[in-house]
């Protein structure tokens, strides 16, 4: 049964995730078991595989991994969205190539080339997954435009708006101009910039006197409707009632006067634009002023921009200021740092625009999902994110759901005459008609006096339904899916998404179910390289994964995702902790094959120290079961991870196999290999939701199973009594090992030679690891003695103190020289020590956690004199 002699990752996953999905272990169906459930968090259908999704796909696959071996109906449920402004982006920018501009096309037309590029690249980023070893249920993979989804989508927003909760506005919102739609609050970042102070100068109509505004702005002069000051601003008094004209287009604005003018910035002047800022526009309804729109939709001048009409805004900036300065209108410029917010879609810097769009109210649906989560019903992980996700929702504004796109799921929103106000909302054409009929007492009306909004929704307001549309609970919202898989356990996605989609579905949970989507929310950090910047295309700086598969094999990766990324703490990824994870699993491959090569024999009795090693092991294994167990329990996966590698790699390949393998070349008992093999199975289990494929492929190898004996699908290790003196006295067993070890090597004394070990036990240890302590030091004879053992090299352990006779071995003068050569050192080093800490100063303002470690120093040194002088003495007799 002997494993091949290297480990080819590539062949082994190719192999086990094959018979994973030949044998259907990732479907699941409602049956008698406790269910425990994960929606993904839809990566855009325009995706490809990237280490965020690494990360975070992983944790998921460790998380259901485990819920399969602890015996939960495991269901992890795939998907994709459909992105509505980046594939609508990716699509316009390939008909582009293709000579084809969108506008030439009808919707319908749009929509085919939509959905051809969606089927053929859709899938991509899924497929990648299963590389990563992924073992989501395929089969009931979703995507956000799926019939049933959109169906469910559809059906909310006329609920909402049934219920009063969505209305159309005329409002100021923020615009995309290069996707050429709208965004919610939340699709704004904002950045600090460093801009320019322009201090432009207005003449006072009918006088040659002017005034003098600053703005970071001055391609907006164009859509002035007045200039404000405060009225309680002495400097201003003489402008009362008076009147203004902006530069270049020579119009006559009023001047007015309100208290929101902070008479502290630039020169106490504001220049009123009501179309293009949001809080002008607060001061354009309050006074009555003209509202003047400048801007095309791509951000370009239109007519009221004059001669620059057709020219980019930023363009227009530098040239306006430059006409500015020639006629003299220009006073002065200085440096300003200004927040600009950006399109966290494209990038672009927003406009904001005052447009007729959908709006969800939220401050009442907000109420329910702000308790669930002060409630702990809902658990944030780590708990630093719930004053950020309260302050969110103690603030929130209503939701701009529309968006000026083509791809997506259409407004149901029908109008039928040419008012704002002429529309009725329903689920289809049919019921429309119907509606509208009734509204206008007009039986006469058609399907052809029907014309739909031709905007789509936000693709959150699809996304916030995802944990109940995969489970058709909105269309059929008492069907035994939905009654069995939700609430779902456990969502793990990236905090910069807890606003826009994470408190939308605990929101969505309360409104359509009444109870949470889930229990535990687990947000992982973001992946930064070395240097902490983000990973991202344009830094170049984040590698491929699938190269990084390729290179360390799928449970490399995942090791090394995991050995530093603490929940809600960005993970500095490091390829060299692939590499380490690559290292663990070779040390997994490499120790089962010594195990599985082992010849066994039937009439051999169990050693002394192989019964010893494998009752500490089994005690060492149930004690790590327990902090596993509690790790998992508090969503620390990569503690859970670091618990498991130091068990096998330590305790299971450094100590136990040590203490059991037989001679070379000699057999190893029946009993042994038996319990050996035992405890390497617990091993598999415990290492299976981090290293899938090979420990697959070990248990396997182990014994013939068949497809029900699956490791994927077998049992959890069960907790069992630990013995903790077994365990703490082979701490001490393995450091007077450690201590033989390292007196062979200084003395260059070979391993093969046996030697000869006494002890002065005054600690009264117990003998029980005698055995494994003669195996793995290569004793000769194991001596306890009453006195110091004469001509010796010594070491301590605790009160203990172990001998080592050295005549013939070493050059006793030259060790006498090198001993008091170490002792003056130690001595010196002590002193310096004890100094510090006599120094009351440094005692009374040091942490305690340093004083503490310069007492550990202290006691580790007068320790260490202590030996080198019996050494010494022993050596001198």
């Amino acid at each position: 049964m002997a494993l091949a002699g290297k480990y080819n990752s590539k062949l082994i996953e190719e192999k086990w995730y094959a018979y994973w999905m030949e044998n259907d272990y990732f479907h699941s169906e409602v049956d008698e078991r406790e269910a425990y459930t994960i929606v993904i968090p839809p990566p855009n259908v325009t995706g490809v595989l990237h280490m965020g999704h690494m990360l975070n796909n992983t944790i998921q696959d460790v998380l259901i991994r485990r819920a399969r071996l602890k015996g939960y109906n495991a269901c992890w449920i795939p998907g994709t969205d459909h992105a509505s402004i980046a594939t609508e982006a990716k699509v316009v920018a390939k008909l582009r190539e293709e000579g084809i501009d969108k506008n030439d096309l009808t919707r319908e037309q749009f929509l085919e080339h939509a959905w051809e590029w969606t089927h053929k690249h859709g899938g991509i980023i899924l497929e990648q997954l299963k590389k990563l070893g992924a073992s989501c249920d395929w089969e009931r993979t979703a995507f956000t435009m799926d019939d049933n989804l959109s169906a469910s989508v559809i059906k909310v927003f006329v609920d909402l708006y049934n219920k009063g909760l969505i209305y159309r506005g005329y409002r100021m919102v923020n615009w995309d101009p290069e996707a050429k739609t709208t965004l919610s609050d939340e699709e704004v970042i904002y950045e600090e910039k460093q801009a320019n102070l322009y201090y432009l100068k207005y003449k006072i109509e009918g006088t040659e006197d002017t005034l003098t505004i600053a703005t970071t702005r001055p391609e907006t002069i164009m859509g002035d409707t007045a200039i404000c000051v405060n009225p309680n601003d002495d400097r201003f008094t003489h402008l009362k009632g008076k009147k203004a004209i902006v530069p270049i287009a020579n119009r006559v604005i009023p001047i007015i006067e309100d208290e929101y003018v902070d008479v502290e910035f630039g020169t106490g002047c504001l220049k009123v634009t009501p179309a293009h800022d949001t809080n002008d526009k607060m001061l354009g309804d309050k006074h009555g002023l003209e509202v003047i729109d400048i801007f095309n939709e791509d951000a370009t001048l239109n007519t009221f921009g004059l001669h620059y009409q057709g020219k980019d805004r930023f363009v227009v900036r530098k040239e306006i200021v430059k006409e500015l300065e020639s006629i003299g209108a220009l006073e002065k410029t200085e440096t300003h740092l200004n927040k600009v917010g950006t399109s966290e879609r494209t990038k672009a810097v927003i406009e904001p625009r005052l447009s007729d769009q959908w709006f969800l109210k939220m401050k009442d649906l907000a109420q329910p999902a702000l308790d669930a989560v002060l409630d702990k019903e809902v658990n944030l992980v780590p708990e630093k994110f719930v004053n950020t996700y309260r302050y969110w929702m103690e603030n929130v504004r209503d939701w701009n759901i529309s968006r000026q796109l083509w791809w997506g799921h259409q407004i149901p929103a029908y109008f039928y005459g040419d008012g704002k106000e002429d529309f009725v909302v329903a689920e289809s054409k049919e019921d429309a008609l119907v509606l509208a009929k009734e509204k206008t007492g007009n039986n006469k009306l058609t399907d052809a006096d029907l014309s739909q909004d031709p905007d789509t929704l936000d693709t959150w307001f699809s996304a916030w339904l995802w944990p109940m549309s995969v489970f058709n609970g909105i269309l059929e919202p008492d069907n035994k899916e939905i009654n069995y898989y939700y609430p779902t356990n456990d969502l793990v996605t990236a905090p910069e998404i807890l606003f826009f989609w994470v408190a939308r579905m605990i929101i969505a949970g309360y409104e359509y179910r009444k109870e949470k989507p889930f229990t535990n929310v687990y947000l992982t950090g973001i992946v930064r390289d070395k240097q902490r910047r983000k990973m991202s295309k344009s830094l170049g700086n984040s590698p491929d994964p699938l190269d990084l598969i390729d290179k360390y094999g799928a449970d490399g990766i995942r090791v090394g995702m995991l050995l530093s990324s603490p929940a809600g703490n960005d993970l500095m990824f490091d390829e060299d902790l692939c590499d380490q994870g690559s290292k663990f699993v070779n040390k997994i491959f490499n120790a089962s094959r010594l195990v599985l090569g082992w010849e066994v024999s039937d009439t051999i009795d169990q050693p002394e120290a192989s019964a010893v090693a494998i009752a500490w092991y089994k005690s060492k294994f149930q004690k790590a079961l327990l902090e596993l167990e509690n790790n998992y329990d508090k969503y620390r996966i990569s503690d859970a991870l670091m618990t498991t590698y130091k068990l096998i790699w330590d305790d299971f390949c450094g100590w136990l196999l040590e203490a059991v393998k037989p001679a070379y070349q000699a057999p190893i008992d029946a009993k042994t290999y038996r319990d050996v093999i035992s405890v390497l199975e617990s091993n598999l289990k415990i290492i299976h939701p981090f290293v899938p494929f090979i420990s697959e492929e070990i248990w396997h190898q182990i014994a013939d199973r068949t497809k029900e004996e699956a490791l994927i699908i077998t049992s959890w290790p069960k907790i069992d009594s630990i013995n903790e003196d077994l365990i703490s006295q082979f701490e001490v067993a393995a450091d007077v090992i450690s201590g033989i070890r390292t007196i062979r090597k200084e003395k260059n004394i070979a391993f093969k030679e046996a030697i000869e070990l006494s002890v002065l036990n005054n600690e009264n240890n117990n003998t029980v690891f005698d055995a494994i302590i003669c195996k793995l030091g290569n004793l000769s004879e194991f001596n306890y003695v009453q006195e110091k053992v004469e001509g010796a090299i010594s070491f301590r352990v605790k009160s203990n103190e172990y001998f080592i006779p050295v005549s013939g071995a070493i050059n006793v003068e030259e060790e006498i020289q090198k001993l008091t050569e170490e002792l003056l050192y130690t001595k010196g080093f002590l002193k310096s020590v004890q100094k510090k800490l006599q120094n009351e100063r440094f005692v009374n303002n040091a942490p305690d956690q340093v004083i503490a470690n310069e007492r550990k120093k202290e006691a580790d040194a007068e320790a260490k004199i202590a030996t080198l002088k019996s050494s010494l003495e022993n050596l001198s007799n």
